[in-house]
């Protein structure tokens, strides 16, 4: 084991050793994916960090040592879109708070990256964090721009009391891009094809160290408004009232008992095509009880949903719909060994379709939707985990379910038929709408994580989706496979740092158009016709990342991107970057 260790060692250190030297030749090429600040915020932000005596030893952090954790079978890290974000590698654990980085590449992309935070008097702790980044977009590929860019800036704020730790962020976000996939059509260079979207964001959160009756309370909130006067409030509360560690007798076992109280409430307005309008107000309860035994346990609950529902839109009035649902929540699992881990379980629930979701998942979405939410009626899933010496740790699971109402995304013709090509942004086949179809899903996925040295981490996931739909034959823009492999090292003591993130991607069935000119030229029409199996190819996206420490407070970084230099199609017509090198420098203090 130990020699196939140090064989492996020496060849990443060869490797590595190359890629160093293609930065003095500023020749290497790196990417890494950014998501977004305040979810960056809350992750780092909201965790007590480890004081001597505080916070009460009842909810104190728990001691650093290797555990299982989940880790869900599609990465984070996305592909090289159009829009895509960059941000120089982190150092785990020696990166400092403080800190700004600037860099520049082709496609004449732009980066500026600063984050800021100071700790006061009575523990509070404040901070700031912005991401700007702009790219002219594929020149070369589309007459028309094809430009983008993205400003984020973020706030927070930490405050560790007695009894608790309060956190609340503010996010600002801005993205201002192009519909700039036309495939059916040759309109004009000078064409404008801008979308916007401004959005802003508040969320609060309180943790009692103590998990006796009141857990936490978090609050999040969203507002959100267009290019086209599209507009969305949204704003959801949570607490979590729980008892735990109840011993049952001299068994062993301890019961951990937990009720959710959620209300969630969202409000839509579009202001174009048919002009939808929705109001979503929906309550939650999850009652469930654990009983535990070591690494053992068995969980069992329920989860209620009580919607009030409204749609409106030009073609039709107010529509109402009151409905509550019941879904079942239980999992169990038998601790074999800390090697092996058998568990399994059934969970469902209601999740709420917003035009900020959408967004996230496709940009290129009509700002007009029919929203409705998704219901899962159930899910069964199985699976194996487990930590083998503390060296590869694994989770494979298989599912099923019953749903209603999957969103997917599917291609829109022209909105008129007009013979003209002096036509709005969003009406030249380039825009997709959302739609909903009851059906069943299978999936496979797994996760595995393998540290052969202490500055050596390396894994990879995997996700099989399958969807049998009711009406439509098959999913649209969704791929059947989704993996990625990835990989971090760091040498020279820690002043080199180099990443690997490989991403890989089945093919889509999608619907496409096709335009032509009937009838007199003084009637022309255009006459469309659809082809509902159409294919988006799938890809494989090879992402490097480097940052080197000259001095304690200064860092030369290389970011690269789709090595590969594949421009494949994220949607129907819209083609990602090539090839993408971009290089900087970072500050810390």
């Amino acid at each position: 084991m130990n020699r196939k260790i140090q064989l492996l060692s020496i060849i990443f250190l060869g490797v590595s050793q190359f890629a160093f030297s293609q930065i003095k030749e500023e020749k290497l090429i790196l990417n890494k994916k950014r998501e977004p600040e305040v979810k960056k915020i809350e992750k780092k932000k909201t965790s007590v960090e480890t004081i001597k005596n505080y916070p009460p030893e009842e909810k104190s952090q728990n001691p650093v040592k290797y555990t299982i954790t989940d880790v869900p079978a599609v990465s984070d890290f996305k592909t090289s879109t159009i829009q895509g974000e960059d941000v120089a590698p982190k150092f785990d654990g020696t990166a400092q708070n403080n800190y700004f980085q600037f860099g520049m590449g082709n496609y004449g992309k732009i980066l500026a990256d600063a984050n800021i935070s100071k700790t006061l008097e009575n523990k509070i702790e404040i901070g700031a964090d912005v991401h700007v980044l702009s790219t002219n977009g594929l020149k070369k590929d589309y007459d028309w721009k094809s430009k983008q860019s993205t400003a984020t800036l973020g706030a927070f704020l930490n405050s560790y009391g007695e009894k608790g730790k309060f956190n609340i962020n503010a996010e600002y976000g801005l993205n201002n891009y192009n519909y700039y996939g036309i495939y059916a059509l040759q309109p004009d260079a000078g064409v404008d094809l801008k979308q916007k979207v401004n959005q802003f964001k508040v969320n609060g959160y309180y943790d009692f160290y103590s998990n006796e009756i009141l857990n936490d309370i978090r609050v999040k909130s969203s507002f959100l408004k267009d290019h086209f006067d599209a507009q969305e409030n949204q704003v959801s509360i949570l607490a979590n009232l729980s008892k735990h560690a109840v011993e049952i007798g001299k068994s062993g076992i301890n019961l951990n008992a937990d009720l959710g109280v959620g209300l969630e409430a969202v409000k839509t307005d579009f202001a174009i095509a048919d002009k939808n309008s929705s109001n979503f107000v929906n309550t939650n309860l999850l009652p469930k009880v654990t009983f535990r035994k070591g690494d053992s346990y068995l969980m069992l609950g329920s989860s209620f949903a009580f919607l009030n529902a409204k749609n409106s839109n030009d073609f039709f009035a107010q529509q109402k719909n009151n409905k509550t649902y019941w879904f079942p929540e239980a999992e169990f699992q038998f601790a074999a060994a800390k090697e092996f881990k058998f568990y399994g379980g059934v969970d469902g629930g209601l999740k709420l379709n917003t035009y900020g979701d959408m967004l996230q998942a496709n940009p290129f979405i009509l700002s007009d939707q029919f929203l409705k939410p998704t219901e899962t009626k159930y899910h069964f899933y199985v699976g194996l985990r487990g930590d083998i010496d503390e060296t590869f740790k694994y989770d494979f699971s298989a599912g099923y379910g019953k749903m209603r109402d999957i969103m997917f995304f599917q291609a829109n013709s022209l909105l008129d038929n007009t013979y003209t090509l002096n036509r709005s942004a969003y009406n030249y086949a380039n825009t997709f709408s959302a739609v909903y179809d009851d059906g069943n899903v299978s999936d496979i996925k797994g996760s595995v994580q393998y540290f052969p040295l202490e500055n050596l981490i390396l894994d990879g996931e995997v996700r099989f989706t399958k969807y049998d739909l009711k009406n439509y034959e098959d999913i649209y823009n969704v791929p059947l496979l989704n993996a990625s492999i990835g990989a971090k090292y760091t040498m020279l003591d820690k002043k080199l740092l180099l990443g690997f993130k490989g991403i890989f991607a089945s093919d889509r069935t999608t619907n496409s158009f096709a335009l032509e000119g009937v009838g007199t030229p003084g009637g022309m029409v255009f006459q469309s016709t659809e082809d509902r199996n159409d294919k988006v190819g799938g890809y494989a996206d090879l992402n490097l990342s480097a940052e080197y420490k000259i001095h304690k407070n200064f860092s030369i970084f290389a970011l690269g991107n789709n090595l590969l230099s594949s421009k494949y199609q994220t949607y129907k017509g819209y083609k990602v970057l090539g090839a993408q090198i971009l290089g900087g420098v970072k500050i810390t203090f």
